[in-house]
């Protein structure tokens, strides 16, 4: 066995979601509501509409929709969607078959966080954050897959680039094992970074002892921001005309023993 392919020896399937039927199936997701700039100065509003969520095809669209106001005004609406107290999971293979747009000020993310966000580790970054995909859609070759964790804020950080093809021009898989000591991501089946230290912090702010943060329930989050701090704003380039996220299928794998 490669040490650098994904292995699935020993794990089940525990979850999946192929988009199948005709609308989001609601005993699996949650669609979230929030305002622009709630997080990293983003532009968009999270809507629970069918023009920014919605099923074509076998796929989940994602779909970031840009409004110009009579004064000239610019707003945006997305979506975004979580398993939170529907499906979380402590360890496991976390993977998804997507496909991204291309576009300045579009990124596109799946990623888990703490279900308890406030609870045993307290509020982030303390609760911890593990991003699978984030790709900065004016360069869809490049994926970065991140983990965010104690206070002050720490993150560790490994990314791929595509040798051929593109993350915009088709679809690909990208995979998470998370472990009690080791966290590895994954692109079509291939290692790219693997982490082994992380820590977290008690409320007295005393260090808590490594696993932590890793080491509870978190839940799965598909989303498309519009612009943000670290990938910046649309310009004039921007395509808002293909500005879908699309999602093939999500699948989590467990061992026996695993929750």
């Amino acid at each position: 066995m490669k040490k650098d392919r994904l292995s699935y020896e020993g794990y089940r399937l525990v979850f999946e979601d192929r988009f199948e039927g005709e609308t989001l199936n609601r005993d699996n997701w949650n669609v979230e509501l929030h305002e622009p700039g709630w997080v990293n100065e983003e532009l968009q509003r999270y809507v629970d509409s069918e023009e920014n969520i919605f099923l074509r095809d076998g796929k989940l669209m994602l779909r970031a929709i840009e409004t110009i106001g009579e004064d000239g005004s610019r707003s945006y609406t997305s979506g975004r969607i979580n398993t939170r107290y529907k499906h979380d999971f402590t360890y496991g293979i976390f993977e998804a078959r997507l496909r991204v747009p291309a576009g300045k000020g579009f990124l596109p993310a799946f990623w888990l966080l703490a279900t308890e966000e406030d609870g045993v580790h307290g509020s982030w970054p303390v609760c911890g954050e593990i991003d699978i995909m984030e790709v900065k859609c004016d360069d869809t070759k490049v994926n970065y897959g991140t983990i965010h964790y104690g206070l002050p804020h720490e993150q560790n950080q490994g990314s791929i680039a595509l040798e051929q093809g593109s993350f915009d021009g088709e679809f690909h898989d990208f995979a998470l094992l998370w472990e009690p000591d080791v966290l590895r991501w994954y692109v079509d089946g291939k290692l790219y970074h693997e982490a082994r230290d992380w820590y977290s912090v008690e409320a007295d702010g005393k260090a808590n002892l490594y696993p932590a943060p890793f080491d509870h329930n978190m839940n799965l989050i598909l989303n498309l921001a519009v612009g943000g701090s670290w990938v910046g704003y649309p310009d004039e380039t921007t395509d808002f005309e293909n500005a879908v996220f699309e999602v093939d299928a999500v699948r989590v794998y467990q061992k026996e023993g695993q929750s």
